[in-house]
């Protein structure tokens, strides 16, 4: 998936870090990196990072800060 063919309808609610890997294109040590100090907030769900959707594409517009 690449930012200029994403389609935000069709990801779910709820991104995970394979998600957040993917539209950003960063490798996955990056993104447990921004998952563990994260601009936005994560929720963590034993193993599972979580983040919303909304939150997350907010952060990346510019919208909004932690």
């Amino acid at each position: 998936m690449r930012m200029a063919a994403l389609d935000r309808d069709s990801l779910p609610e709820a991104l995970e870090p394979k998600h957040v890997q993917e539209i950003l294109g960063i490798g996955r040590s990056q993104t447990y990196e921004l998952f563990n100090k994260p601009p936005f907030h994560v929720v963590k769900i034993g193993r599972i990072y979580k983040v919303s959707k909304i939150t997350f594409f907010k952060w990346l517009d510019g919208e909004q800060g932690n």
